[in-house]
């Protein structure tokens, strides 16, 4: 079988596996607790459709939902613990955090909210602060490094942004069926935060979901097999 042949079967066999949530935040290293202060969906289905308001902080949240704001300063570390089932790691698994056949990148945003704790999340503004796509030099994705590390996707708080109370949105996308639309597979979830910044600070540019994500967009409909290069969907990172 020639190596794209190869890579092709790999990718297929491992889609239907290709199942992941975000269940807990970790602030510096330091673990919140599993569902503390996000907003962790009942199943580890993913998001397709682009046009739907699930793909905001995905549906079918578990309840209770927690009512923690998690403290955060400007500049800290955040990290998205990512693992195969919605009740959090389970014992080991091949496919946990997500199936290393699996590939695309992870992404992460902020949204500044009047509360964290606020059941609506529609027409909030959004703003990229990390990814993790491909890199053109290990040819590793963004999922390798989550399956690399245990399922933590790690992200800077930006130092410049303004004090307040924000949603911290975190996805994994899966591309292995993303060749046509609808395909490529969306798991998300949002974390409640209060962000302290500086006195002097910057507004990002925003975008908002659904709306940011369109079937072509750069990185939507993408055939994976092969590829040597990919552009992540969505904005340019917010940067101070």
């Amino acid at each position: 079988m020639q190596p794209t042949a190869l890579l092709s079967f790999v990718l297929l066999a491992g889609s239907a596996a290709s199942k992941t949530v975000f269940s807990a935040v970790s602030v510096n290293g330091l673990s919140q607790g599993h569902g503390v202060g996000i907003r962790v969906p009942s199943t580890n289905a993913p998001i397709t459709d682009l046009t739907s308001n699930d793909i905001i902080c995905n549906t079918g949240i578990s309840t209770p939902v927690s009512q923690t704001v998690i403290p955060v300063k400007a500049g800290d570390a955040i990290t998205a613990q990512f693992h195969k089932s919605p009740l959090g790691y389970l014992g080991p698994d091949p496919s946990d955090p997500i199936d290393p056949t699996n590939k695309g990148p992870v992404i992460a945003y902020l949204a500044k909210v009047p509360s964290a704790t606020q059941t609506t999340v529609t027409g909030l503004q959004w703003f990229k602060i990390g990814q993790n796509g491909l890199n053109p030099t290990t040819h590793q994705w963004g999922s390798d490094l989550l399956f690399a590390n245990g399922g933590n996707a790690t992200f800077t708080v930006p130092s410049c942004l303004e004090s307040g109370q924000y949603l911290f949105r975190a996805e994994a996308i899966a591309l292995q069926n993303a060749a046509s639309y609808p395909g490529a597979q969306f798991y998300m979830s949002c974390a409640q935060l209060s962000i302290s910044g500086p006195t002097s600070f910057k507004t990002p540019a925003t975008v908002s979901f659904p709306g940011a994500y369109t079937p072509s967009s750069p990185g939507i409909v993408s055939n994976i097999v092969g590829v040597t290069s990919y552009t992540v969907p969505g904005p340019d990172v917010f940067t101070c």
